[in-house]
This record gives C-alpha cells, sequence and structure tokens, in this order.
C-alpha cells in the first residue's frame, strides 16, 4: 500500500447527502413534527454542502456529485414545507 494514493471521498459530501436524504424522508411527518425534524436536518444538510463545496473546488472538482444530490434534497424538503410539509396534512 502506497502512501501517495489520494483519497478521491469527500465525506462531507456524503454527509450532506444523507442529512438532506433523512431532512426529505422525515419532512412529511405531521403535527411540526416532520417541520423540526426535516426542517432541522436540512439545515445541518446545507450547512454541510456548503463546506463540502468548497473542499471539492479546492481539490479540481472531485466528490461534487453527493453535493449536488445534497442541494436537490434540500430545494425538495424546503419546498414540502413552505407548501405545509411537516405541520398539519
Amino acid at each position: 500500500m502506497s502512501s501517495s494514493v489520494e483519497r478521491r471521498s469527500n465525506p462531507t459530501a456524503w454527509a450532506a447527502f444523507w442529512f438532506g436524504l433523512a431532512g426529505l424522508v422525515l419532512m412529511p411527518i405531521p403535527l411540526f413534527i416532520g417541520l423540526i425534524l426535516g426542517g432541522g436536518l436540512s439545515i445541518v444538510a446545507a450547512i454541510f454542502a456548503v463546506i463540502a463545496l468548497l473542499k471539492g473546488l479546492a481539490r479540481s472538482g472531485k466528490g461534487i456529485a453527493p453535493v449536488v444530490f445534497a442541494a436537490i434534497f434540500i430545494a425538495l424538503t424546503w419546498g414540502g414545507i413552505s407548501v405545509g410539509g411537516g405541520t398539519i396534512w
């Protein structure tokens, strides 16, 4: 095993992906539970996505694909919340 092998993965991007997905899945829970859980996880995912995007751009764009999917999940979660998701369905 060589120590000069470059890691191609971006763990912060994958954290943003999974937090964004969890926020999207938990958002439809009624009675403001989904609003708190889904919205909170979506905000955390957005923070991780920004950090991962900056890290990915510093590494010539490696590991940006999970950030793109995380951004889609975040947008869907916020869109769902804006039309009443997580409150009372």
